[in-house]
């Protein structure tokens, strides 16, 4: 046999040497939930070691995890639910917590990049991602909000904006206004092929931001369709997007690969919640090994074409020894 392809299986360092994919921290995207209040961290009891933070208690977590190599976060609020309505006002009011917490960040750390969410739905009454009338998302009328929360965004010192509800249209909206003001190096990452998917439910624990009645079918996409990623990407692609997001991430690998093959732009993959906790929930019953299966997971999602992994398991693999 002139081929044997164990000789390059055979020990530890040919191993690396002929290893294809790899990941680093500069791949990471740190989702991070922020909550009213002062020295508060709140355990989410479906994201074991995942916690809302209080500004100040947040800006300690950023540091720390700045010192590991993590330095790009994304971050979700949660909202009181007296301060939402069915305009989702309070998401570009001037001073709002969230607001004021990425002023902090870029000021305390200019180095950190903030990558912001752009949804109605943590601001909302309603609980959906668009403006409700009579049962209905209206697509247009809620661009008109999603316009001022970026912008509202962009003033606060954001760095990567990150349009997650899905309507038509809004990458492009969104990218004139912040032009015309004059945030051209502002990038988007567009939530490109966000499929109405179950494994959102410890997120939606986490920012309690379920909607109050119907489903989100109408605008994210159906887990059953792939080619249907390929007209979300051109779009956003010829709509001005710096990134194309899949979301999620472990159950979609052939849509991360089909649009890595078919778009040059910086392809990302989110880890949602819902895989998270799976593998946190198998790993302490002792039915899996965690970290190894946190890497093999993040591996996937880096060989199918995702430059960038949004994770929860971001601090995690930063504090790893010897990977």
């Amino acid at each position: 046999m002139l081929r044997r392809p164990r000789r390059n299986r055979q020990s530890e360092n040919i191993r690396r040497l002929t290893q294809e994919t790899t990941i680093s921290n500069d791949d990471l995207i740190f989702p991070m939930f922020l909550t009213e209040g002062n020295n508060k961290a709140i355990e989410i009891a479906s994201m074991p070691g995942i916690y809302r933070f209080s500004s100040d208690l947040l800006l300690k977590e950023i540091e720390d995890c700045s010192k590991k190599g993590i330095n790009t976060f994304c971050l979700f609020p949660q909202i009181e639910e007296s301060l939402k309505d069915k305009h989702a006002s309070e998401s570009h009011r001037e001073g709002n917590i969230y607001l004021s917490t990425i002023k902090k960040i870029k000021k305390e750390f200019p180095h950190i990049t903030i990558m912001t969410d752009l949804a109605m739905d943590p601001y909302s009454s309603d609980g959906h991602d668009g403006f409700v009338e009579n049962g209905n998302i209206l697509n247009d009328e809620t661009l008109i909000i999603l316009g001022k929360m970026a912008l509202a965004q962009a003033r606060a010192g954001a760095d990567i904006i990150g349009p997650s509800d899905m309507m038509d249209g809004r990458v492009g909206y969104v990218r004139e206004l912040l032009d015309n003001e004059g945030f051209i190096n502002v990038s988007i990452m567009s939530y490109t092929a966000k499929y109405a998917s179950a494994f959102y439910g410890p997120f939606r624990d986490a920012l309690e931001s379920a909607p109050k009645s119907g489903d989100k079918k109408t605008y994210q996409m159906n887990p059953a369709n792939s080619r249907e990623a390929l007209i979300e990407a051109e779009l956003d692609y010829m709509e001005g997007a710096d990134f194309l997001m899949v979301k999620p991430a472990l159950s979609y690998l052939d849509i991360i690969k089909l649009l890595h093959d078919n778009y040059d732009l910086p392809i990302a993959a989110y880890n949602v919640s819902g895989e998270y906790a799976m593998i946190k929930a198998a790993a302490q019953n002792g039915w899996l090994d965690g970290e190894k299966t946190m890497i093999e997971i993040l591996l996937s999602m880096k060989r199918a074409g995702a430059k960038v992994i949004l994770t929860y398991f971001a601090k995690e693999f930063a504090e790893l020894k010897g990977y």
